[in-house]
This record gives structure tokens, C-alpha cells and sequence, in this order.
């Protein structure tokens, strides 16, 4: 794949990433929304991404309180992966929490990856005890102590993306990145100001749940009983109003699948 640089930094990667929730090994936040995967499992699908031309891996603290962390780690070492050779983005989890929080917890998170650098640190969710600015002061420590190379936001509304930004520019730094929900099904972004704010600040949108958690892969489709998306967000009775959307994605997907040679 072509690389392409992240905000305004030096990380160049891959148009994919692959999100490694479902690494959460059944435990903490959401552990069990996912299957529980074996380790030759989440060996495959990472061997795979690589093999793909997929460069960097976007991890969290909640995603099974570090579990998907280390992990994403010991797969990466398995496979003889090294933190030169990947990218590598995790979060830090913000709830009942002071921004005090994103220093205390960092050698935990350092410990889980094992070796591997945070190449980017995000605030997961834009509702800390702390105000964006105290967040952003935090981040901007570890990055003067070299512990983490670059900051990011996920689910910051506009707004917020412009002050953490804002912020971050009086240490010298930048905003890199704000991951968000983006597909065919949440356009949201492109009406709220987001998309436009992130366009004028050089700032990158992270889409994540860009196939609507396989909704627009077709594999909810063709189920012929009462069983739902595991999101909730979509049951059998209306999937069918997504056909709109689904269509025009598999007509591509075939335009785009070489044609075996005689």
C-alpha cells in the first residue's frame, strides 16, 4: 500500500490500519462483545494485515484493561516484528479519571507493549474530569520525556479537536490525529464541522468502524433468523435498508478483483 503521512508528523502509514479490540481476550471494556480469540487466531490476522501491507495497529488501555496490548505485543515478537518495523497507537481511558491519570498509568501501558513504542497516545473518549487543555498538558510531558512520539483524540467533537490543538501548539507541538466513527452508515462528520475543522487544522480523521462492524460487508444479510448485529445497531427486520449502501461496496470489491489468469 501507499503511505501516507498521519497529521502533521513523521509517522507515513498505511491507508488500513487494523484496530485490535477484538484482541481484548474477553476481558475488561467490552471484553465479551467480541469472541474470545486464540492466539493463533489473532497470529493469523495480524501475519495476514502484515502480509497485506499493513504498517501500523491501533490498540487501547480499555480494551481488556491492556490485555489487547500485550497481546498485539507478544504476536508482533512471534512473528519477528520490532518496534522499527511497525507503527504502533494505543488510548488512554478517560473515565472518572483527572488528566493526572494519563502520567500514572503510562509505564503500564509501556509494560504491556513490551518493547514496542507508542508511536501515537489518544484520549479515547472527550469525557475526563479534566478540562482538554489539563489533558493536552499531560500529553505534552510524555512526549518532552520521549515516552510517547506523538498526541491524538478519538470521538472529540470539533470543538474539542480545535482546543486540544490549540493547546498543543504552545508547547511547539501538533494535534495529529482524531479517530472517529466513519462510514457509508455515519457520515456525521461531514455536517457537524468536524471533517471541515480537521481539513483546516492539517489534522488526520482516524475512521474507525469504517464496514459498520460488517454491516456493509453483507454478512448480516443473509441471516434467516431473529439473530442481530452486535452492535445493536441494526436488526433482520430493517437490514434491508442498507442494501442502498451495500450494493455500490460489493460492485466495487468485484470491479477491483483481478481477473485469474488462462
Amino acid at each position: 500500500m501507499e503511505l501516507r503521512r498521519l497529521g502533521d508528523s513523521e509517522l507515513m502509514v498505511s491507508p488500513l490500519g487494523l484496530g485490535c479490540w477484538q484482541f481484548s481476550g474477553g476481558a475488561g471494556l467490552g471484553g465479551n462483545y467480541w469472541p474470545k480469540l486464540s492466539g493463533d487466531v489473532v497470529r493469523e490476522i495480524v501475519r495476514n494485515s502484515l502480509a497485506g501491507g499493513i504498517n501500523w495497529f491501533d490498540t487501547a488501555e480499555a480494551y481488556g484493561w491492556g490485555e489487547s496490548e500485550r497481546i498485539l505485543s507478544a504476536t508482533l515478537q512471534a512473528l519477528g516484528k520490532t518496534s522499527a518495523d511497525v507503527i504502533v497507537a494505543t488510548k488512554w481511558w478517560p473515565a472518572f479519571r483527572m488528566s493526572g491519570s494519563i502520567l500514572s498509568t503510562i509505564d503500564a501501558r509501556i509494560s504491556r507493549l513490551g518493547g514496542f513504542g507508542i508511536d501515537l497516545h489518544q484520549v479515547h473518549q472527550p469525557f475526563g474530569l479534566s478540562s482538554v487543555e489539563k489533558e493536552m498538558d499531560s500529553m505534552v510531558r510524555l512526549v518532552e520525556e520521549k515516552r510517547v512520539r506523538y498526541v491524538g483524540v478519538s470521538n472529540f467533537s470539533a470543538e474539542r479537536m480545535r482546543r486540544a490543538d490549540s493547546r498543543l501548539r504552545r508547547y511547539g507541538l501538533r494535534l495529529v490525529s482524531n479517530q472517529v466513527r466513519y462510514s457509508l452508515l455515519h457520515r456525521n462528520i461531514e455536517s457537524n464541522g468536524l471533517l471541515e475543522t480537521a481539513k483546516e487544522l492539517g489534522i488526520s480523521i482516524i475512521a474507525y468502524s469504517p464496514l459498520a462492524q460488517g454491516v456493509l460487508s453483507g454478512k448480516y444479510h443473509d441471516l434467516k433468523d431473529g439473530v442481530r448485529h452486535p452492535a445493536g445497531s441494526f436488526y433482520r427486520d430493517n437490514l434491508a435498508s442498507t442494501l442502498v449502501f451495500l450494493r455500490p461496496v460489493t460492485e466495487y470489491v468485484r470491479y477491483r478483483e483481478p481477473v485469474p489468469s488462462s
